[in-house]
């Protein structure tokens, strides 16, 4: 967690991203990158290249550029190397291109969340950016004076598929210090006994150095409520969840858990991508 990147539209709930960033990066000897992407009211293939666009786009970009001095001059950044950008395109499209040609470590972006035909037709942009990052991304949606994950829930099935994304989480525990709650949320569509479900988690264990770890069983009416419930139970600090990065119609069909959970948990959200 080196180079860490937050997008940043100037709300509160993107400062509050900022703040948690600027904890970690400071726990990690790293650095941050502030992004702003302008979406012009009228952006198009032609918008950056019309002359008579070009004072409209400087009034724009001259305020965001403003805007973000004035962020990098707050007191919570003091002794952290920071640097920003301003970006003419499409939030999602230019948070995931950021992100890769400065090879990030890690996304920090604050959200609202989303509900209703908003959620199912639109998303939020965090949504997308879980969806799509080949980095993890942590989502906050509170304030956080002091950011500590003492009680780190991962949920997942368990299966082979989840194992490179899981190191990455066991990096994030170890680094905090964090207990590891593995938890399998049996539901009453896809039911496993104790025993498999205990079985199958030590199986997946082996070969991780996790420097504190706990196993659970939850049972639940759906898996999304299960891990919310059982979150709450531990005091969790921090969720965390693998992500398929499902498109279209699969996506719009089958959902996905983590994308649920960014936009209905009130705890941080951090996914990794399969």
């Amino acid at each position: 967690m080196k180079k860490i990147l937050i997008p940043t539209d100037f709300s509160e709930t993107a400062e509050y991203a900022l703040k948690v960033a600027a904890q970690i990066a400071k726990k990690n000897n790293g650095e941050i990158i502030l992004l702003h992407m302008l979406e012009l009211p009228h952006q198009g293939g032609d918008a950056v290249n019309s002359g008579t666009d070009i004072p409209e786009i400087m009034f724009f970009k001259n305020a965001a550029i403003s805007k973000l001095e004035d962020l990098m001059d707050e007191e919570y950044l003091d002794g952290l190397k920071v640097s920003e950008i301003v970006q003419f395109e499409m939030a999602f499209d230019g948070i995931l291109k950021i992100s890769q040609l400065n090879n990030v470590d890690l996304i920090v972006m604050g959200s609202h969340g989303a509900s209703g035909y908003k959620e199912m037709f639109i998303g939020s942009n965090a949504e997308k950016v879980v969806r799509h990052s080949e980095v993890p991304v942590l989502i906050i949606k509170k304030e956080a004076e002091t950011f500590e994950v003492n009680n780190f829930v991962f949920a997942s099935d368990f299966s082979d598929e989840v194992k490179k994304p899981f190191a990455k989480a066991v990096e994030f525990a170890n680094k905090f210090d964090a207990t590891l709650h593995l938890v399998t949320v049996n539901t009453p569509n896809n039911f496993k006994s104790t025993s498999d479900a205990v079985e199958t988690m030590h199986k997946f264990l082996s070969g991780f150095d996790v420097k504190k770890v706990e196993t659970h069983i939850y049972n639940e009416t759906n898996i999304e409520k299960g891990i919310l419930n059982f979150a709450n139970s531990v005091n969790a600090d921090l969720i965390g969840m693998s992500t398929h990065g499902r498109k279209g119609l699969s996506h719009f069909f089958n959902g996905s858990i983590s994308e649920d959970l960014v936009n209905h948990a009130t705890k941080p959200v951090v996914t990794f991508k399969i």
